[in-house]
């Protein structure tokens, strides 16, 4: 088997690293918008009919769109598995919390319409918004702690610590990359609403995705700052093994002040990374409001990726630091799965991911087209 294993060991690890970002990237990019939408749901619907057109703009497509963050964690479990047990161990709160949210999703669509109570509309309404903005948010902050360094810690066994608290998540920067996390899903949703309707949801989508467009950009770059001028990065100093098993106790890593921007210093075309976040929000709100809300989705796409790229690119190799004891953070290097292990996975994403993207395509392209009062009167399947 050895033999047919055509890429080494360094390369199949380099391989997932992206794949894993590239499935974040499609979770933030498909259920983003669904979930933006529901975070504004409230703002935009002024009656329960236009809450209805919000809701149906999403209905059919939201369950496909989150089968990227089971492929994300999937992915996790079995190419870095030290990186799953680390992270739901140590963060199962705040993931409990996230599921919660994500849960009152699926109950609130096919609830929501079964009676006709306004108080029983509204309940599920707020159920929805709370599905919208919690998990956005919270994954927000948990990318924000990573920067920090997560508090934990491996001991000789390599069994993993956590040497903090759920509320100690919550401190500024943290919070701050939740909201750019939040501001980002609802441009990306407003730009989706205004995509699915017309008349005055139109304009409120395209309004909505204005201001946080602007939003994301000003605390995004608040965040950078943040980086570049007040917080430590890591930095490998010996030991990183790229073609060696997975142990990160080998490794001896240091903190240094704006660490985190050395690889945009060391590969100058990297910085293409986070200008296209900007550039993509902005090119956004140019397309909406010139008419044009289709190519407005993709640059507020491209925009989502460029965010989340720059986090990416910022902390690679390392996964998940630890501020508690830095040389127990997992780099790519030092936590992945075996060299045959990230073979056969790499041999199965092969195949079924292109599968996955034309299935998810055809069902789009099924599915174009307004959402309007007439249709969810009509549709005897309507949310």
């Amino acid at each position: 088997m050895e033999k047919i294993m055509f890429l080494d060991y360094e390369t199949m690890r380099f391989i997932w690293w992206g794949l894993l970002g590239a499935l974040m990237i499609g979770f933030a990019i498909m259920d983003g918008f669904d979930m933006g939408i529901a975070a504004i749901l409230g703002w935009a619907g002024r009656n329960d009919t236009e809450r209805r057109i919000i809701i149906n703009t999403v209905g059919p497509v939201w369950e496909g769109n989150q089968a990227w963050l089971v492929l994300a964690a999937g992915a996790m479990f079995a190419a870095f598995p030290l990186l799953y047990a680390v992270t739901f161990s140590g963060l199962y709160v705040a993931m409990f919390l996230v599921l919660l949210a994500l849960i009152l999703r699926p109950v609130g669509f096919k609830f929501r319409s079964k009676l006709t109570n306004p108080r029983w509309r509204a309940l599920w309404d707020w159920a929805l918004i709370i599905g919208g903005v919690v998990p956005p948010l919270v994954f927000g902050v948990a990318l924000g702690n990573v920067l920090l360094g997560i508090p934990f810690h491996l001991d000789d066994d390599l069994r993993s610590f956590y040497d903090g608290s759920f509320f100690g998540l919550f401190t500024p920067f943290p919070l701050l990359c939740g909201f750019v996390s939040l501001s980002m899903v609802i441009m990306h949703g407003g730009v989706f609403l205004a995509l699915k309707t017309e008349g005055e949801l139109e304009v409120r989508g395209r309004r909505a995705a204005s201001v946080a467009a602007v939003v994301m950009l000003v605390l995004f770059s608040l965040a950078g700052l943040w980086v570049a001028f007040g917080m430590h990065g890591y930095v490998i100093t010996e030991g990183a093994g790229h073609f060696a098993p997975s142990n990160p106790l080998v490794k001896i890593v240091v903190l240094e002040k704006g660490a985190w921007l050395n690889n945009y210093g060391a590969y100058p075309w990297t910085i293409g990374v986070p200008v296209i976040g900007y550039l993509g929000a902005v090119m956004a709100v140019a397309f909406l409001h010139l008419g044009h809300a289709g190519w407005a989705w993709i640059a507020s796409a491209f925009s989502v990726a460029g965010v989340v790229g720059t986090f990416g690119v910022g902390t690679f190799p390392f996964i998940l630091p630890s501020a508690t004891d830095p040389r127990s953070s997992l780099t790519i290097w030092d936590s992945s799965s075996s060299h045959m292990t990230l073979f056969l996975m790499l041999l199965a994403t092969v195949v079924f991911l292109p599968l996955v993207i034309a299935y998810t395509g055809w069902v789009y392209r099924v599915l174009r087209g307004k959402v309007t009062a007439d249709d969810i009167t009509r549709s005897e399947s309507a949310y």
